[in-house]
């Protein structure tokens, strides 16, 4: 068995621009997300990640390239995998004037599951007690969860999440992302899609970066992030402290939280305080985040999509 849910390999779509010619969305790409846990598929908005899901999914035609989902070829055998894959990839359709329950009822019937799948999917994102609301009554965040609840009903081993944040509130943000969380701890593998690095960062294991439709970067996020080589030091006298570290040939800087030393050395730090009579309260290993990741990574480059394609997206 593969430990692969998803595998693209030069992968690749193009598009008629408004100034005629070809536009390329997504350039030959490599994508390999792993079994288990909360894959972050990042990258600005233009940058591809839409046409990718929709390609993997069926709704669009690549123009190039091969995909795997489960190990079948994709869209060839889409059939035999669809009914483990679960997704939420536009605003999904509900009946205003019904209750969220009303509306997993009706699902649940027209794909011929079990009555006993509402229920778990109404508890697995949390709407147990809002569910005899109407749907029109439910916040942006409490939509999104019922979406995410009606792509349950399947018990999928794949979950697929475009932009599932995007005009929610920080409330909002906050369910789905506990959401998507325990999702991922109960097993079931989800593919992130998103701009907003910093909010996947809480949530993901492992990642990959595309820009202009290319590939930037992919791994868990500690091979993406490393170990970092920066602490924070927190000292009765901070001036003091910074210049026995600079003096030891530590870079050695006084912030606002506390005393940030350049080394990917500890040991260092508390032999040269200690050797001046100075005892540190707090050290804390540095390490930058994906939102910066990302920017280091994409200075040199013009990310987005410069022209908006004839038919489909790509987000």
């Amino acid at each position: 068995m593969s430990d692969l849910v998803i595998e693209t390999k030069g992968l690749r779509k193009e598009f008629r621009s408004r100034r005629g010619g070809r536009r390329v969305a997504v350039h030959d790409l490599d994508l390999a997300v792993p079994r288990g846990g909360v894959h972050g598929f990042l990258g600005p908005n233009g940058s591809g990640k839409t046409t990718t899901i929709r390609m993997l999914l069926g709704l669009a035609r690549a123009s190039k390239g091969r995909m795997e989902l489960f190990g079948h070829p994709v869209p060839a055998q889409l059939p035999e995998v669809i009914d483990r894959v679960g997704a939420v990839v536009e605003s999904p359709k509900f009946s205003p004037n019904f209750t969220g329950r009303q509306n997993l009822l009706l699902l649940a019937r027209s794909i011929d599951v079990p009555r006993s799948r509402v229920d778990a999917a109404v508890e697995t994102v949390g709407l147990s007690g809002r569910d005899k609301d109407r749907f029109k009554s439910y916040s942006l965040g409490m939509k999104q969860r019922l979406a995410i609840a009606a792509t349950l009903l399947k018990d999928p081993d794949l979950l697929i999440l475009d932009e599932p944040t995007n005009g929610l509130d920080p409330a909002g943000i906050r369910e789905i992302r506990d959401t998507i969380r325990d999702l991922g701890a109960r097993g079931v593998t989800v593919l992130l899609s998103s701009h907003i690095l910093a909010e996947v960062q809480q949530v993901c294991t492992s990642a990959t970066i595309i820009g202009n439709g290319r590939l930037l970067a992919s791994g868990t996020v500690d091979e993406l992030l490393g170990e970092g080589t920066a602490f924070r030091v927190t000292a009765p006298d901070a001036g003091a402290a910074a210049a026995v570290l600079s003096a030891s040939g530590l870079p050695a800087t006084v912030e606002e939280s506390g005393v940030r030393v350049e080394t990917d050395d500890p040991a260092a730090i508390t032999r040269a305080l200690a050797g001046a009579d100075i005892w540190l309260t707090e050290l804390v290993p540095l390490r930058q985040d994906l939102e910066t990741f990302f920017l280091q990574l994409t200075a040199a480059d013009h990310l987005g999509a410069s022209d908006a394609p004839t038919e489909g997206e790509s987000r």
